[in-house]
């Protein structure tokens, strides 16, 4: 069973966040048609960023985000065109955008005006910097709006270093489930008030609250960047097995479990120390540092491999620090589905990141890979009800635009 079978969603969505929502949606089973300009969306070139292939018959980089859709090429600027989206329209549950306010509002496509035309319609969309205050119109992206304004590059860094920039879209694919997440509650409104609503999320208030212990902390005198010295909880911390293997070690009840911990690490001398065996008191008597340094040499005397044995054997939370590279031939991952296997048209088989929601009544979702720009415009206006001589006028005039429908002789 497809749990969101049956919702027709209207996507006019650029780049990452806000097309990954529709990708997630798509997967749950919602149709999703993808409407882009003449001049295609821009995430379809988007692999000469990220170091992989962008043309028609592989292009990762823009399914990413726009799988399970269909594709309609409308150019806005001309009344044919907003026929059309007009048509999609009025015949959607949700649209979602990323175009920017002020932009929308010159299209006549902004919530306002949709409402009082379409009151049922919900609409989404992701915005930079939220709705309000100086930076309402200002261009987002995950760089520039979640990751640094938003505070996380500045606060996860070790203190004293430049931040190591992650992969591109590590907020965007962060925001995605956040305005995932609001549209499917203004859906679920609507079934009892009979109209829509207007959902946004912002890159930059998405940022704020995924560091909400450090937003919160930080109120109390914990300073950061940190230095992994400085951590509260040294068994909460990075270490190094003699190989260089880097592993995390995640053991927040620091009182309780220390004991067990050096009992591991050879160092059961050092059970019972009255300030080393209380996480407060290493703190007060600041310690913390030689407690991570005691640690680190312990961790150094053996291969990683080691001690995820022995702490997985005894059920203390330690993992190796994985690279994709680690991922692709991860057992747990394969088992579950995390990267799934598809064929482009070109015969190259890749693995790609599968959402990480899943419903049992649904099992694996279907992937479907993106398609060519304009390559569903056809199907779509014909299920809409436009008849082939009205198409073809929208086409010669450039309202619409993709891929002809072949002839019986062309199969």
């Amino acid at each position: 069973m497809q749990p969101l079978a049956g919702l027709r969603v209207v996507d006019m969505t650029a780049f990452l966040a806000a097309p990954t929502t529709l990708r997630v949606l798509g997967e749950w089973g919602a149709d999703v048609i993808k409407v882009e300009p003449p001049r295609g969306d821009p995430g379809r070139t988007q692999g000469a960023v990220f170091g992989t292939p962008f043309d028609d018959d592989e292009n990762p980089g823009f399914d990413m985000a726009n799988l399970n859709k269909r594709f309609v090429t409308v150019d806005l600027r001309t009344d044919g065109g907003r026929e059309v989206m007009d048509r999609l329209l009025a015949d959607a549950d949700v649209f979602v955008t990323s175009t920017r306010v002020k932009s929308l509002v010159k299209l006549g496509y902004d919530w306002d005006t949709l409402h009082r035309r379409f009151p049922r319609l919900v609409m989404a969309q992701v915005l930079g910097f939220g709705a309000r205050g100086p930076l309402k119109d200002a261009a987002g992206f995950d760089m520039t709006t979640y990751l640094s304004r938003g505070g996380v590059l500045a606060t996860t860094m070790s203190r004293g270093s430049a931040p190591m920039l992650p992969p591109s879209g590590f907020g965007d694919f962060q925001v995605a489930f956040v305005l995932a997440a609001g549209i499917l509650a203004a859906v679920h409104q609507r079934v009892t008030t009979g109209r829509g609503d207007y959902v946004t999320a912002s890159l930059f208030h998405s940022g704020v609250f995924m560091l909400n212990q450090a937003m919160v902390a930080a109120q109390y005198g914990v300073s950061y960047p940190k230095d992994r010295r400085e951590v509260i909880n040294p068994l909460n911390n990075t270490y190094l097995g003699a190989d260089g293997g880097l592993l995390a070690l995640c053991v927040p009840e620091y009182d309780r479990d220390l004991p067990a911990v050096l009992r591991l690490l050879g160092r059961e001398d050092l059970i019972g120390d009255a300030v080393l065996g209380d996480c407060a008191a290493v703190n007060a008597a600041g310690r913390v540092g030689e407690v991570v340094d005691l640690l680190d040499a312990a961790f150094a005397t053996r291969p990683a491999q080691h001690w995820l044995d022995l702490f997985g054997e005894h059920d203390l939370p330690i993992a190796r620090c994985q690279l994709p590279t680690d991922l692709y031939d991860d057992p747990q991952a394969r088992a579950n589905d995390v990267l799934r296997t598809v064929t482009y048209p070109n015969g190259t088989r890749r693995l790609l990141p599968t959402n990480p929601v899943r419903f049992a009544g649904q099992g694996d979702p279907e992937l479907r890979l993106s398609r060519p720009q304009g390559a569903d415009t056809d199907a779509v206006l014909t299920a809409l009800g436009f008849a082939p001589d009205r198409i073809a006028a929208l086409r010669s005039e450039g309202a619409v635009a993709g891929p002809t429908t072949p002839s019986p002789e062309e199969h």
